[in-house]
């Protein structure tokens, strides 16, 4: 689905209603925001066809944080497309599958479906096939049309982007619509303080298109949303 022009949301309901975006750029080539569940990456190769595109044309892979529902895809694009992955610097050892992923609350917060991913992350029972991350990201760099925001609190690494000529907001698993809209998952939530700050920072800004990592995406009035999460 064409959220905005030139980029795509790509959805699958495994990982818990999990998505990531593909950003076409015309001659810069092709970004990929997060990489989906599955290893095989079928969905994400099978939108780049759609674009007429060929998986070379993939330049960019930049990771949200690393939880399996974000990595899946990403050891197969890498080694077809040659893209340079981004991570913050604070998962990058996930990503490769050096440590496991952050432990979480082992005590129910949300919905009983979400408990059982808390489950699961705590247990490592869902590895995703490892890759190297090759470039660091801080929070504060522009690569391609967006910009680069660190936003803690559900990972201390956690990264958003914000894409200002399209308005559009992708916020990671800062902000979820499933299963209902919400400034992330609490039983996810490292840090609630420092959730409670990248909200408002994602806040500040206008974003019409909020891309976020589980659910489906809001497609307009996205600022005003955010903002209603505020209160």
């Amino acid at each position: 689905m064409e959220i905005a022009p030139g980029v795509y949301s790509l959805g699958q309901s495994k990982g818990f209603e999990v998505h990531a975006f593909l950003i076409d750029d015309g001659g810069d080539g092709l970004t990929l925001i997060d990489t989906l569940f599955d290893a095989d990456a079928k969905i994400i190769l099978d939108q780049i066809a759609a674009c007429g595109r060929t998986v070379t044309d993939l330049k960019r892979i930049v990771l949200t944080h690393a939880h399996r529902s974000h990595l899946g895809g990403l050891a197969e694009l890498k080694q077809r497309s040659g893209a340079v992955v981004y991570s913050h610097e604070w998962e990058a050892d996930i990503i490769a599958g050096e440590r496991p992923a952050q432990q979480v609350s082992w005590l129910p917060k949300d919905s009983f479906k979400t408990y059982l991913f808390q489950l699961g992350n705590n247990l490592n029972v869902a590895h995703h096939p490892p890759c190297q991350v090759d470039r660091f990201l801080a929070g504060g760099e522009e690569l391609g049309p967006l910009q680069v925001m660190h936003t803690p609190g559900h990972s201390p690494g956690h990264l958003a982007f914000y894409c200002p000529d399209r308005r559009v907001l992708f916020t990671g698993d800062t902000v979820v619509t499933s299963p209902w809209f919400m400034p992330g998952w609490r039983g996810f939530t490292l840090n609630a303080r420092l959730q409670a700050a990248s909200v408002r920072r994602l806040a500040e800004l206008e974003a019409d298109v909020l891309a976020v990592g589980h659910g489906e995406p809001v497609t307009s009035d996205g600022a005003r949303r955010l903002r209603s999460l505020l209160a």
